[in-house]
């Protein structure tokens, strides 16, 4: 189930002054660190995303919040932003409808593909608003996607998946698809159980 805006300002109010624009965690203490993708006109959204990574350890990165980032955009921008990928441990694309038709965040998303070199770092997190309308670019279903399981979904082995947030892989054999806790997911990156 991809998860909603109504469920991010949950998880955003239970964090405390989430909307500290200023609060930024060490990458030395963090357990990972994030780069986030997405629309920048969207910052309530992006505020409660980043919330959501804090609250799980880790050091997020947002590029308008880097007070050295130039504005208006410009080729220091672009250079700035691949190397931030590149440094960051994982890179997650805020994909809401206004994201994934942005060309900033396609250009981003393209060059973490190549960066990041593997699904084990790079993940979609699909935000549908309450009416259920966000639609899929064929593209995106080639990424592992952030979602949230409601505890009825079961393994292939029958058990019972408890509710919380996963990295889901796509079913790119035939067989089904794999699926990894979020945390696990941005610790170290790896499938551990098989959907049903």
């Amino acid at each position: 189930m991809y998860i909603t805006k109504l469920q991010l300002q949950r998880i955003a109010d239970s964090v405390p002054q989430y909307v500290c624009e200023q609060r930024m965690f060490s990458a030395s203490v963090a357990d990972s660190t994030v780069f986030l993708s997405h629309k920048h006109q969207e910052k309530d959204i992006l505020l409660q995303t980043k919330a959501l990574f804090e609250g799980l350890g880790m050091k997020v990165y947002v590029d308008w919040m880097k007070k050295d980032m130039q504005h208006p955009t410009n080729s220091d921008t672009a250079n700035e932003l691949k190397k931030q990928i590149a440094e960051q441990d994982k890179f997650i694309l805020v994909a809401t409808e206004a994201a994934i038709n942005a060309p900033w965040c396609n250009w981003e998303l393209g060059l973490a593909d190549q960066i990041k070199n593997g699904k084990d770092k790079l993940a979609i997190l699909p935000i549908e608003d309450k009416s259920g309308t966000w639609r899929h670019n064929e593209y995106l279903r080639i990424y592992p996607s952030v979602e949230f399981l409601d505890g009825t979904v079961k393994t292939d082995k029958g058990n019972v998946i408890p509710m919380g947030y996963y990295v889901l892989y796509p079913d790119t054999d035939g067989f089904g698809r794999h699926f990894t806790p979020l945390k696990d997911w941005l610790k170290q990156g790896m499938p551990s159980v098989l959907l049903k």
